[in-house]
């Protein structure tokens, strides 16, 4: 009789872990046509930079109070090719090598498009729980970018989110 219930119990566990799995691959967004090199993490200790430099009014400040993983990752995109709806808990710094890149953030509701060339980059703030976003090659020519992410320790460098649905025509 105990056996016969601790194999029910695991009949069940392992249906709702299946259900799970299943689940968060129907709502997540995968990449596709994307050839992706990961680099790190490599470990910061906190850090609390202040630059400020001619002009005046150029300034910048990074601080980290904690531990960090930072992350370098060359993405190439095939035409066509995107990331995939995803959202990252930290900035990411993207620089567009070669090609062109459209950036869709569709997270809070809202969705804005913004296109970036070869010699361009931009940033992705991370982090707040709304900056969802997918970056996508809608040229007939390959694209690539390279992203330094900073992220707390030990967290997951990109976390897949479903399709907003605020985009059209993505």
């Amino acid at each position: 009789m105990i056996r016969t219930r601790h194999k029910f119990a695991f009949a069940i566990l392992l249906a709702f872990i299946g259900a799970g799995v299943l689940v968060s691959n129907v709502l997540a967004t995968p990449s596709g046509g994307l050839t992706q090199t990961v680099k790190g993490p490599y470990s910061f200790a906190p850090f609390n930079v202040r630059v400020q430099a001619m002009p005046p009014s150029w300034r910048v400040r990074l601080r980290a109070q904690g531990q960090s993983d930072v992350y370098y990752v060359d993405n190439v995109f095939a035409p066509g090719a995107s990331t995939g709806w995803h959202s990252h808990p930290g900035p990411s710094f993207i620089l567009v090598v070669s090609g062109t890149v459209t950036n869709y953030e569709g997270g809070g509701g809202h969705c804005s498009i913004t296109q970036y060339s070869a010699g361009s980059g931009f940033m992705d703030a991370g982090g707040n729980g709304t900056d969802i976003h997918m970056i996508k090659n809608n040229t007939a020519q390959p694209a690539e970018t390279i992203a330094l992410q900073v992220l707390p320790k030990g967290a997951s460098r990109r976390i897949d989110e479903p399709d907003p649905g605020t985009c059209p025509g993505q």
